[in-house]
């Protein structure tokens, strides 16, 4: 057999079903690997939410120890620009306002809902001690209502700040 006759039986190139068939593989691989990947919205805005309620607590802790340290003298403290106010308890720890969230590093990433609050179509309402944290892509958002963290001031001088984050990552999609 020449080496003319064996090159004129070569396959040129790949068939139309074969073309196919790759393209019916990749269409049903992207259609299971999509689903995984447009729901971690959800996983990093609470995972934000996460990092903020840890820097609303590591805050309000060196609030409290410089309290501690100072004997419960001073009435504020300024931290990175903010000036926290103690709460009249004497506790030490810091009052829910929007100076606590500055102090924090949040107030450029998140909305921050001050205390007094009411609710609307895009937050719940805050109480008078209390502020909210909404990561800033839900601004007028309905899923501001289940996407939150909120610090609550202590109410008696034996009690700590109180911590709330909604409870998974459905609730930040």
């Amino acid at each position: 057999m020449s080496k003319s006759n064996m090159k004129s039986n070569a396959q040129a190139g790949f068939t139309l079903i074969e073309l196919i068939v790759v393209i019916v593989i990749l269409g049903i691989l992207a259609a299971t690997a999509l689903p995984k990947f447009a729901s971690l919205g959800g996983d990093a805005r609470l995972a934000s939410l996460q990092a903020a309620k840890g820097a609303l607590s590591s805050t309000a802790a060196m609030a409290k120890g410089k309290y501690l340290v100072n004997s419960g003298t001073d009435a504020t403290l300024v931290v990175e620009g903010a000036t926290l106010t103690y709460t009249a308890i004497g506790n030490g720890y810091p009052k829910a306002d929007l100076e606590l969230a500055k102090a924090a590093g949040l107030s450029d990433d998140y909305l921050v809902i001050g205390p007094g609050t009411p609710d609307n179509a895009s937050h719940v309402s805050t109480a008078a001690d209390e502020i909210m944290i909404i990561p800033r892509s839900l601004t007028d958002s309905p899923t501001g209502l289940t996407c939150f963290v909120k610090y609550k001031a202590p109410a008696t001088k034996a009690d700590a700040p109180v911590y709330t984050l909604t409870a998974s990552a459905a609730n930040c999609e």
